[in-house]
C-alpha cells in the first residue's frame, strides 16, 4: 500500500519536472530576436572525405620521365597488342575507350598510371575517370598489370 502511495506522489512530480524541463524551467531567456537577422543561416557545408588511396597509388614523385627508352616502348607495345588494342587505338579516335594519341598532353603521368593500376578505385573516386565512362558508355576493366608494366605503357 505504501508503495502505491509513493508511486502516486512520484508520478505527478516526475511529470511536472519533465514539463518544466521542456519549457525551460519557467525562466525566460533574454530575447535575441531584435539583434539577430531574420534570415536563417545556411548550414556549413563540409567536403566529403577523400577515400583512402589504395596501396601502391602513384604520385608525381614516383615517376621519372626522361628520354624515350626503346626497351620500355617495345614492352608497352607488346602489352598494348595483348591487352589494350581491343578497346583503345593509338590515334585520337575512340574505339570502345578513348584513343591514346595526345593523352599525355591532357592527363598527368600519375593519373594515367593510376588508371591502369587502380582502375576500379579511379572509376569510383576520380571525376575525370567517371566522365570518360559517361563519354564512352564503357567502363575500363582492370587488366592486373604491374607497376613496371604500367610504366612501360606510359
Amino acid at each position: 500500500m505504501q508503495k502505491e502511495t509513493t508511486l502516486k506522489m512520484t508520478l505527478p512530480l516526475l511529470a511536472a519536472g519533465l514539463l518544466l524541463a521542456s519549457c525551460g524551467g519557467g525562466e525566460s531567456a533574454p530575447s535575441t530576436a531584435a539583434t539577430t537577422s531574420a534570415t536563417p543561416t545556411a548550414p556549413v557545408a563540409t567536403a566529403p572525405a577523400q577515400p583512402a588511396y589504395p596501396a601502391g597509388f602513384i604520385t608525381a614523385s614516383d615517376i621519372t620521365l626522361g628520354p624515350i627508352n626503346k626497351d620500355l616502348v617495345a614492352e608497352g607495345k607488346k602489352i598494348f597488342d595483348e591487352k589494350c588494342h581491343v578497346c583503345h587505338g593509338l590515334t585520337d579516335q575512340k574505339v570502345i575507350g578513348p584513343g591514346w594519341k595526345g593523352v599525355t598532353e591532357h592527363r598527368k603521368p600519375e593519373w594515367i598510371m593510376n588508371m591502369i593500376l587502380h582502375t576500379d578505385w579511379m572509376l569510383q573516386n576520380d571525376t575525370a575517370a567517371q566522365n570518360l565512362v559517361e563519354l564512352t558508355k564503357a567502363q575500363m576493366t582492370d587488366e592486373g598489370l604491374t607497376k613496371d608494366q604500367a610504366r612501360a605503357m606510359l
